[in-house]
Order: C-alpha cells, then structure tokens, then sequence
C-alpha cells in the first residue's frame, strides 16, 4: 500500500501532470481520497495534519489540497490560513474534507469547496474537481 510516508502510492510522476497534496489524519480517508486522485491521473502527497503538510510543500508545490478540518498538531483551519498568508500557496485550490457538524465558518470561506465524510466522498470530490478546474461554474460551493 502506501510505503512512503509522503506518498499514497508507488506511481511513476513522470506521466501525470498535476499535483495534489491530501491532509488527513484518518488514515482511511487519506487513502480513499488519494486513490480517486491518482485514478484521474494526479501525483500525490499526503499528511497527517497541517504541520506535515507544511513541510511537504517546502519541496512541492501541489496543484491542489484535500484538508481535514480537525487533526492534531496543526488543524486544517490554521493550514488555509498559513497557505492564504503566503503569496506562494494563496491561489492553491482547496477542496475541504469535513464532517457535517464540523465547525469552521472562517476557513469554509477560503476554500473552494466543501465535502462531507458521512456522505458519498468519491462522488463529491467528483463534484469538486469538477468545480476547482473551471469545469463547472467557478466560486465557492459547498457539496451536497
């Protein structure tokens, strides 16, 4: 499975062109959501939380980030408001992974899109991907 802490998969980044950064600390979630990804031909990292993926983005810059909301160390809130800070990861798109009851008003407003862990996560992030690469209409949605 997943042999490189940084890494969901062995897959070569030669071919693919884009970069996406995944933030979980559930394990389950993280690989759910970076297979869908490399299945549509993404390269990707993962973290556990926040501070992880800080370090990770010193040596990557992703096309996109999938964050959970509520991880230890560093929550997802105080990541997008890290990445939002710096001209260098202020445009990133990213795509909000949460619960339904999570709260986090301030950050929902930074992301691009919001996705639910209790409802179809595929089938969202379908949706998302859709939106955060002008294949729907462009601004902040929240998935249903």
């Amino acid at each position: 499975m997943m042999s490189d802490p940084g890494k969901c998969a062995d897959a070569p980044r030669i071919y693919m062109s884009k970069v996406a950064l995944v933030v979980d600390d559930s394990m389950l979630i993280r690989y759910t959501v970076c297979r869908f990804l490399e299945e549509r031909g993404f390269a990707v990292e993962s973290a556990s939380n926040g501070e992880e993926a800080l370090g990770i983005l010193e040596r990557v810059r992703p096309d996109l980030i999938v964050t959970d909301m509520q991880m230890p160390k560093m929550s997802g809130s105080e990541l997008i408001a890290a990445l939002k800070s710096k001209t260098e990861t202020s445009g990133i798109p990213i795509i909000i992974v949460a619960r339904h009851d999570g709260r986090f008003a301030e950050a929902e407003k930074s992301a691009n899109f919001v996705i639910y862990k209790d409802v179809d996560v595929e089938a969202q992030l379908g949706k998302a991907l859709d939106a955060v690469s002008g294949k729907a209409s462009r601004g902040h949605a929240v998935g249903k």
